[in-house]
């Protein structure tokens, strides 16, 4: 029997895309604050920040905008690195940087042939709404997706379950004909926990949660699944 990786279950209706990493390189942000923060380390520390405390605030049903965690995680990265703290003006230039990076090589490619084939594309990111179509607007992705959705409009972040409700009931289908494509590992768990299809994308660096069920595909780039898809 084919592997799930090879063997779609069924076709999906829609594909949502996380944009972070999956769709988008983030190599320009990480260089930039490596060298802010003066540790080749840095960025890691501080996007691993990022996500943690975007799940405090899911928790702890203490919402804040991603951009505000990314701010006071640049404060925590530069304190548990034993660094000077970085003063608002150089915070806003990274955390700006955040809607001024280009897509990975295979995305333009890779989305075009979907769309070709008659998928419906959605861009949904844990970013705010404003901050997600400054994205695909720099990248040059914005006419890819017929929605563009954020979980501000829930006030949870991705991997909670009702952010992924709330993206199935914007686009109009149940959770069996939707597909995520994501390259972090714990946003793959979360939309089959939440009854979505998925697909991991495993950029450079990224892993998939051991713990959670395999992926319905697992790719090395968004060209590989669209030739599976299509």
């Amino acid at each position: 029997m084919a592997s799930p990786a090879t063997a779609p279950l069924r076709r999906p209706h829609v594909i949502l895309f996380d944009v972070n990493e999956t769709l988008l390189d983030m190599e320009p942000m990480k260089q930039a604050v490596n060298a802010a923060l003066g540790n080749k380390v840095a960025f890691n520390q501080w996007f691993g920040l990022l996500l943690q405390h975007s799940l405090v605030a899911t928790v702890t049903d203490k919402y804040f905008t991603f951009a505000a965690i990314a701010d006071a995680a640049l404060d925590m990265a530069a304190h548990m690195l034993q660094v000077p703290a970085l003063s608002h003006s150089q915070k806003h230039e990274l955390t700006a940087l955040l809607t001024q990076l280009p897509p990975h090589p295979d995305v333009p490619a890779g989305l075009r042939r979907l769309r070709a084939a008659g998928y419906r594309l959605v861009a949904f990111t844990n970013s705010t709404a404003t901050a997600l179509a400054e994205q695909l607007r720099y990248a040059g992705l914005t006419e890819y997706f017929e929605q563009q959705l954020s979980v501000d409009a829930v006030h949870r972040y991705k991997p909670h379950l009702d952010t992924y409700h709330y993206a199935l009931k914007q686009v109009g289908v149940a959770p069996a004909n939707a597909l995520l494509v994501a390259a972090h590992g714990w946003d793959v768990a979360g939309a089959l926990a939440a009854g979505l299809e998925a697909a991991f994308v495993a950029r450079p660096g990224q892993t998939l949660y051991p713990l959670a069920p395999p992926p319905t595909y697992q790719v090395p780039t968004l060209s590989a699944l669209a030739e599976q898809l299509a």
